[in-house]
């Protein structure tokens, strides 16, 4: 009797439509994401069960290290370089325009203002290398964390202050930035925390 000879089937899959539906995906992903700012100090943020949103925009950052350095940050570019200027005339100083651009890029500054053309001199890598040592001066003989919200406020009224500060910085040290808040009349403001869980023994 003879053989019955089965018919190969193929395997080839059409991957066409798969690759189609990966390229989409990754398309959504990369224009819905918000990419995380470079911050000068990694700090990590009390656990609160606020679910309250802080906006996007128009915002000024002010980010507490362990050691009670201040460092801040504005969203917009052009915030960022008409402060500068008005910090630097309360000061007596004039930046260049390419110190300005310079400026214009950083997300986050931390500097006391007779350093800042020094600091903005330096590469982008001695930038981050040196800006976790500084800090904006908060002391009562030369407070200049009030110089730069005061101007900040002034150039965008419609700014909302964050205050981002690590679980285990001082409480004085709050309390000092919190108080010069206060002196120049801001007294609405944030605190951004991490989201914490609440177990159901604890309701």
């Amino acid at each position: 009797m003879a053989k019955v000879k089965v018919k190969r089937k193929s395997t080839f899959i059409d991957m066409t439509a798969m690759s189609d539906v990966t390229v989409l995906l990754l398309t959504f992903f990369m224009l819905t994401s918000t990419f995380i700012q470079k911050e000068p100090v990694t700090v990590s943020t009390p656990g609160s069960v606020s679910e309250i949103k802080i906006p996007e925009t128009d915002i000024l950052q002010i980010l507490i290290d362990p050691q009670g350095k201040v460092f801040m940050g504005l969203d917009k570019q052009e915030d960022r370089v008409a402060v500068l200027e008005k910090v630097g005339e309360e000061y007596g100083i004039e930046f260049t325009p390419e110190e300005k651009n310079k400026f214009r890029l950083a997300n986050s500054f931390g500097v006391p203002i007779s350093q800042m053309k020094a600091f903005l001199a330096l590469s982008e890598d001695e930038q981050d290398a040196t800006l976790k040592d500084l800090g904006i001066p908060t002391d009562s003989t030369d407070n200049q964390f009030k110089s730069w919200v005061r101007n900040a406020r002034l150039q965008n009224r419609d700014l909302r202050i964050a205050i981002k500060a690590d679980q285990t910085t001082p409480y004085p040290k709050i309390k000092t930035i919190m108080t010069s808040l206060q002196d120049i009349r801001e007294n609405r403001y944030n605190l951004i925390t991490s989201l914490k869980s609440i177990s159901t023994d604890e309701e």
